[in-house]
C-alpha cells in the first residue's frame, strides 16, 4: 500500500472561465494509493482525519489517515460494500451488494441494520447514500450486485425492478420516492436541500440506455419528490457518484476524470485522470480537498471551494 506523489498525465480542462476560480494556482492531482480492482464510495470523518472507502470486487474497505499518508484496512471481509456516508452524529452508513443492505456502524463497532427490504422483498444491491438534515436517508438500489458475483451474488430481483428510497428517521419505514429509473446511482442535496439530484447509469447494460443526472424538487416536508427535470448528460462514460461545493457546484464522476457542472447544468470543467472515476467525496480540515475514487486508485486535489 504504496504513497505516490504528483502523476503524469493528470491535469485540468477548462471549458468555461468561471472554473477558473475553482482552482488552486499550481496545485496538481495526487495519487495517494493503489492496488484495488474498483474503488467507490469515499466517506471522510472529520473529527480524527480519515477517510474511508470500498474496493468492491476485492470485499474490503480502506482507511486513509491524511495526518501521515498512510493506508490500512478498515474491514475485511465487507460484503461487497459500495456507497459510503456519514450521518449528523458522526457515524458510517454503507451499502453492501453481498447482503443487500444499508447498514449504520454504530460508535462502539455495532451494526444497525436501516434498510433490507420493501415491502417484503428484499432488496436488489443498495448503491449509494446521503444523509439529510432531518436525519432521513436516501439510497438508491440498482441492481449490479446481483447481476454479478464480482461485486455481490447472482440471484433474481425480488422487486422487479430499481428504485429510490428514503429511511423515515423516526418510523426506520423503507419508503419509495421514485420509480422511474433503469438504474438509479449515485445522488446528492442541493445546499438548501431543496432538490436532490440522482444519477442514472441504464446505459451501463444498454446503449441507448440513460447516461444523466436528473434534478427533483424536494417536498416541503422533505418526505417526497416532486417534479424533475434533466440536469445533464455525461459526454465521456456514465456519471455515478458525484458532491455538491457550498455554491451548488456538481462534482460527478466521469470515464475521463471529475466533470464539475454549474447549479444551471452548465458544465464548467474538467479534473482530468487516467482511470474511469466512481465516486468523490470532499475532506480535509477545511472540506477544500476532493477525494476522488477512480477504478483501482484514490486521488486527491485541493481546490478552492469548500464542500
Amino acid at each position: 500500500m504504496s504513497s505516490f506523489g504528483i502523476l503524469e498525465g493528470t491535469g485540468f480542462e477548462v471549458i468555461e472561465p468561471a472554473f477558473r476560480s475553482c482552482l488552486e494556482h499550481s496545485e496538481r492531482v495526487q495519487r495517494l494509493w493503489t492496488g484495488g480492482r474498483w474503488c467507490e464510495g469515499p466517506a471522510w470523518f472529520a473529527a480524527h482525519g480519515t477517510l474511508v472507502w470500498s474496493d468492491i470486487p476485492n470485499d474490503r474497505m480502506l482507511r486513509l489517515d491524511e495526518r501521515n499518508a498512510s493506508v490500512g484496512m478498515f474491514r475485511q471481509p465487507a460484503q461487497n460494500a459500495n456507497g459510503n456516508t456519514v450521518d449528523r452524529d458522526g457515524r458510517l452508513v454503507t451499502c453492501e451488494h453481498l447482503t443487500r443492505r444499508v447498514l449504520r456502524t454504530e460508535h462502539d463497532g455495532t451494526q444497525t441494520v436501516l434498510a433490507d427490504r420493501w415491502q417484503g422483498r428484499r432488496l436488489n444491491s443498495p448503491n449509494d447514500v446521503v444523509v439529510r438534515s432531518d436525519g432521513s436517508i436516501w439510497f438508491t438500489d440498482p441492481d449490479y450486485g446481483i447481476l454479478s458475483a464480482n461485486e455481490g451474488a447472482l440471484a433474481e430481483s425480488e422487486i422487479g425492478a430499481c428504485h429510490v428510497y428514503r429511511v423515515d428517521p423516526a418510523s426506520g419505514a423503507v419508503e419509495r420516492v421514485a420509480d422511474d429509473f433503469v438504474k438509479p446511482n449515485g445522488l446528492a442535496f442541493s445546499p438548501d436541500e431543496s432538490i436532490l439530484y440522482i444519477a442514472d447509469t441504464g446505459a451501463s447494460h444498454d446503449p441507448d440506455g440513460p447516461r444523466h443526472i436528473r434534478a427533483f424538487k424536494v417536498s416541503p416536508d422533505g418526505r417526497r419528490l416532486t417534479s424533475s427535470r434533466l440536469f445533464a448528460v455525461c459526454t465521456n462514460g456514465l456519471f455515478d457518484g458525484f458532491r455538491v461545493d457550498q455554491q451548488g457546484r456538481l462534482w460527478c464522476s466521469a470515464a475521463d476524470g471529475v466533470h464539475a457542472y454549474a447549479a444551471d447544468g452548465t458544465l464548467l470543467g474538467k479534473i482530468l485522470l487516467p482511470e474511469t472515476v466512481a465516486n468523490v467525496c470532499f475532506g480535509g480540515p477545511k472540506r477544500n480537498r476532493l477525494f476522488i475514487c477512480a477504478t483501482s486508485s484514490l486521488y486527491a486535489v485541493y481546490l478552492n471551494t469548500i464542500g
